[in-house]
């Protein structure tokens, strides 16, 4: 018999929502894709560097300013910024490797879910 979920004093869990479960997914994708882009659009030697580089180098960014603790804050303006400038550089790589319809996908469902997020965390 299954138990209730009721709250267990002195556990706090956190409230996962589908907006942070969205853009975790964009996240995973972003990475995916600029990493698959180094691996592909690169020859030998450059393409470990661009295929391992690029993502270590946006999740890096990602955890200074971007995660829901960062390291360091920014102004909302700012960091809305450094969130389109990731997404510009993944539906570039996208339209690079010749898939732009995935580019627009990508950056429609980044852009939607980074303007939700941002209002709400300007209210």
């Amino acid at each position: 018999m299954p138990q209730d979920s009721a709250a267990v004093p002195g556990v706090n869990r956190p409230n996962i929502t589908p907006l942070e479960i969205v853009r975790a997914i964009v996240l995973i994708v972003a990475l995916f894709s600029l990493g698959l882009w180094g691996f592909v659009s690169w020859p030998l030697p450059m393409n470990l560097v661009f295929g391992i580089g690029l993502p270590l180098i946006v999740l890096v960014v990602w955890a200074l300013f971007l995660s829901p603790k960062p390291v360091l804050r920014l102004h909302p303006f700012l960091r809305a910024v450094v969130e389109l400038l990731i997404y510009v550089a993944v539906t570039l790589a996208w339209w690079a490797m010749g898939q732009g319809w995935a580019g627009i996908a990508f950056a429609v469902v980044a852009v939607g879910a980074g303007l939700i997020s941002g209002r709400r965390a300007l209210s």
